[in-house]
């Protein structure tokens, strides 16, 4: 679906490169997860992507064609839901997406559908001045899926979100993945990339380190132990870790396991996505 070889990316009237020869492909039905703090080059790197960007240097293909060499029938094919809200606030949720809907050529989600997708469908008549800054960005969601698109952009898609919606937001990415959509997400929220991308790019001061699946990373940086949090007569908790290869035939987990008066957790000692970054990178993930 998307190709980058050696992208490479100067602001005009700048004296150094924003991004240093980027080289990616993310394949069709792949969620792809680009990672990094503010300023690492995510956010000029998607600008590229959906067109805003022009005079950039190597190469990058979308669906088979340099972006550069695409027209206005780009648009009919990616949806981009940005982090900021951008809505017409005078006018309700439904008449936002009924105005949005008729730009496109191709045939589109009835606006109510596309509302309900966000769990908006009640507040369709509601002016876009009176949502919370969350409404607004599933509004911003709900639009960009108007179309149908092939490819879908998202920046920071749970910022503003309680859980609950977070959640509900999470399992329509995860059902558009399931039905085909590309999807390229960009976030420094580590959590939400762990949970949804098939696999993540590291990228700071415009370069990018590492490419990888979420699980391959932590197994690659985490410790291969078990850690057991038990009580032992007493009402303070203790912890011993131990081996996870031949844990089964370990002496001492096994003697644990009789002897204490109360196991309390067990879990394997995995490393986050946060701490994998930072110990490539070198870098901490502030906003």
């Amino acid at each position: 679906m998307i190709s980058a070889k050696n992208l490479t990316y100067t602001y005009p009237g700048a004296s150094a490169e924003t991004l240093h020869g980027l080289n990616f492909e993310i394949a069709e039905g792949e969620i792809f997860g680009f990672l990094g703090p503010s300023g690492a080059g995510k956010t000029t790197t998607q600008n590229i992507l959906i067109g805003l960007l022009k005079e950039y240097q190597g190469h990058i293909t979308v669906m088979d064609r340099e972006v550069s060499q695409w027209g206005q029938d780009y648009y009919e094919h990616l949806g981009v839901s940005f982090e900021l809200p951008n809505h017409y606030l005078k006018l309700t949720a439904l008449e936002n997406l009924n105005h949005f809907g008729s730009l496109y050529n191709g045939e589109t989600l009835d606006p109510l559908e596309a509302l309900t997708l966000v769990d908006l469908q009640e507040d369709a008549n509601k002016r876009v001045s009176d949502f919370s800054k969350g409404m607004k960005g599933r509004l911003n969601l709900a639009r960009s899926l108007l179309h149908k698109p092939r490819l879908l952009f998202l920046d920071e898609p749970t910022t503003g979100l309680d859980p609950v919606n977070a959640r509900k937001i999470k399992d329509l990415v995860l059902d558009l993945r399931s039905q085909g959509t590309t999807i390229f997400v960009t976030t420094h929220d580590m959590s939400v990339a762990d949970e949804l991308c098939d696999r993540v790019a590291f990228i700071t001061a415009g370069n990018i380190s590492l490419i990888d699946a979420p699980t391959t990373l932590k197994k690659q940086h985490g410790k291969r132990t078990v850690r057991v949090e038990y009580l032992n007569g007493g009402q303070e908790i203790q912890h011993q870790d131990f081996p996870i290869d031949g844990l089964i035939e370990n002496k001492d987990f096994v003697a644990l396991m009789k002897s204490a008066t109360r196991v309390e957790t067990i879990h394997t000692q995995e490393t986050t996505l946060d701490n994998i970054f930072i110990e490539v990178t070198g870098q901490e993930l502030a906003v």
